[in-house]
């Protein structure tokens, strides 16, 4: 997948490495529909491992593409870079909408679980959704790592790719797992309706952005 055709020694590999997890971790702080949900399961402690192993493993993925050589392919294509941002843009305002709607609705902003909680296949098929269907996923990992990573010399493109999948790791497990310590914040609806409301003010002026970027592409 990677090229190999050079051994690096462990002082050349660490700040590979070190890139890698750095550049991952600006990029996959930003607060998001990915990890907003990621939080809201951790927070209702329903399914998290599940959730987490789904996003880390679709972060390792597309920046293994991204990394392989499909960045410098997009970048080459401004009708299909158009398309993205005019599809990213449309995902985002319904994001937007649907956060803003939450935080409209006191019942719906709860951090505990209540009634039946959802089958494995109903968060499955919710972070599959909210995953791939977030142009801003592909933006960060396959165009924005994977072009870094492949600009990395030969043999450190696979170094710099686990040093970008581990920091994927470390974000999401804190933030699944480390979620509950939030909860006695997020037990008030006031706070969960700030969530919200901040998601959707964010995602909607990415959405703007985004079809800002598709009519001057």
């Amino acid at each position: 997948m990677f090229s190999s055709s050079a051994v690096l020694d462990v002082s050349a590999m660490v700040p590979v490495f070190v890139a890698g997890l750095v550049l991952t971790l600006s990029l996959i702080a930003a607060i998001g529909a990915q990890n907003t949900y990621v939080l809201r399961q951790g927070l209702r402690r329903e399914h998290v491992a599940l959730v987490v192993v789904v996003c880390v493993a679709l972060d390792a993925a597309l920046m293994a593409l991204g990394i392989s050589g499909l960045a410098a392919f997009l970048v080459r294509s401004p009708v299909l870079l158009r398309a993205v941002a005019y599809l990213g843009a449309a995902a985002l305002a319904w994001y937007a909408w649907q956060a803003f709607g939450r935080a409209l609705q006191p019942q719906a902003l709860q951090a505990q679980a209540q009634g039946q909680r959802q089958a494995p296949r109903q968060v499955l098929a919710q972070v599959l959704g909210i995953s791939l269907l977030n142009p801003h996923v592909y933006l960060d990992t396959v165009l924005l790592i994977g072009a870094m990573g492949a600009q990395q010399p030969a043999g450190a493109q696979g170094i710099f790719w686990l040093g970008a999948t581990s920091a994927s790791a470390l974000w999401f497990l804190g933030l699944g797992f480390g979620a509950r310590w939030l909860a006695p914040v997020f037990a008030r609806p006031e706070a969960w309706r700030v969530l919200d409301l901040s998601v959707a003010v964010m995602m909607g002026w990415l959405a703007w952005g985004l079809l800002r970027q598709g009519w001057s592409g």
